[in-house]
C-alpha cells in the first residue's frame, strides 16, 4: 500500500517573523504539510532555534534567520540566506508586523509611526520584491494583514489599520503583475487571535469578544490553516484576494 505525497512536499518556504504566535504556527503547519521552511526572527533567538529543531523533527529542512523587518538589507539577506540553504523559494509569508502603542493618532509619536510603515509596509513591499527574483511559476505569496483593514471600530488603532489596508491595495497590484507566471497572491486578515501579545485574557479581551460572533478568541492554528490552504494547489485559480479568519468581528 502507498501513500499519498504530502501537499506541500517538495516546496521550499520563507515565513518571516515566526519565532512564535501566529508566524510559529504557519511555519509549523507548512512543514507538516511537506515544506522546508525558512523563519526570521528579531530579538527571540532561542524561540526560533527551538521552532526549528521542531521542524526537523519533523523530516524537514529549517533555518532560522536574524532579520529586522525594517531593514532593507536584512530582508535581503534573510530572503537570499532561504534560497541558498533550502535550494529555492516557493511560498513567501510575509507574517512579519509591528502593533501601535494604543496612541490616538493627535498623540503618535514620529517614531511610532515611521516604525509601523516600514515593518508593516515597507517590509513586506522590500520582501517580495526580493523574493520574486527567485519565486517559480506557480508560487505562492501570503500576506498577513488585519480584520481592521476592514472595519475600524475604536481607537488607538488608526495608523496600525492603514499599514494593513495598504496591503490590499498591493496585493490587488501584485496579482496583477505576476499573474502570468501563475503566482498567486493573496492576504489573510486575522481577528482577535490568542497570542502574547494579545491574549484571550488580556485587559482587552472582554470588549473584543463582545464583537465576535463565535464570542471567543481564536487560536494561532485558526490562521496557519487559511494560509495552508492558499499555498497549496487546491488555491491555484485563487489570487488578489483575501480570507478573513476573525470569528465574525466585521460581521
Amino acid at each position: 500500500m502507498t501513500t499519498s505525497p504530502l501537499r506541500l512536499s517538495g516546496k521550499r518556504a520563507l515565513v518571516t517573523g515566526a519565532a512564535r504566535g501566529i508566524g510559529a504556527a504557519i511555519a509549523l503547519k507548512l512543514a507538516e504539510d511537506g515544506a522546508d521552511v525558512a523563519i526570521t526572527y528579531e530579538k527571540s533567538a532561542e524561540k526560533a532555534e527551538a521552532l526549528a529543531t521542531e521542524i526537523r523533527a519533523l523530516g524537514r529542512k529549517a533555518i532560522a534567520i536574524q532579520a529586522d523587518a525594517a531593514s532593507p538589507e536584512a530582508v535581503k539577506t534573510a530572503v537570499a540566506t532561504t534560497v541558498s540553504e533550502l535550494g529555492g523559494l516557493d511560498i513567501l509569508v510575509n507574517n512579519a508586523g509591528v502593533g501601535g502603542d494604543g496612541s490616538l493618532v493627535a498623540d503618535q509619536s514620529l517614531e511610532n509611526i515611521d516604525q509601523l510603515l516600514n515593518v508593516n509596509v515597507r517590509g513586506v513591499i522590500l520582501t517580495t520584491q526580493a523574493a520574486l527574483a527567485h519565486i517559480p511559476e506557480g508560487g505562492r505569496i501570503i500576506s498577513i494583514a488585519s480584520c481592521l483593514s476592514d472595519r475600524v471600530s475604536f481607537g488607538g488603532v488608526t495608523v496600525y489599520s492603514a499599514t494593513k489596508s495598504a496591503l490590499e491595495g498591493f496585493n490587488r497590484g501584485l496579482a496583477r503583475e505576476v499573474g502570468s507566471r501563475q503566482i498567486t497572491v493573496n492576504l489573510v486578515k486575522p481577528g482577535p487571535i490568542d497570542t502574547d501579545m494579545n491574549p484571550a485574557d488580556g485587559p482587552y479581551s472582554e470588549s473584543a469578544r463582545a464583537v465576535l460572533a463565535l464570542g471567543h478568541y481564536g487560536e494561532t492554528r485558526d490562521i496557519a490553516e487559511a494560509v495552508a490552504f492558499l499555498a497549496g494547489p487546491e488555491a491555484k485559480y485563487v489570487t488578489g484576494t483575501s480570507i478573513v479568519v476573525d470569528g465574525g468581528a466585521n460581521t
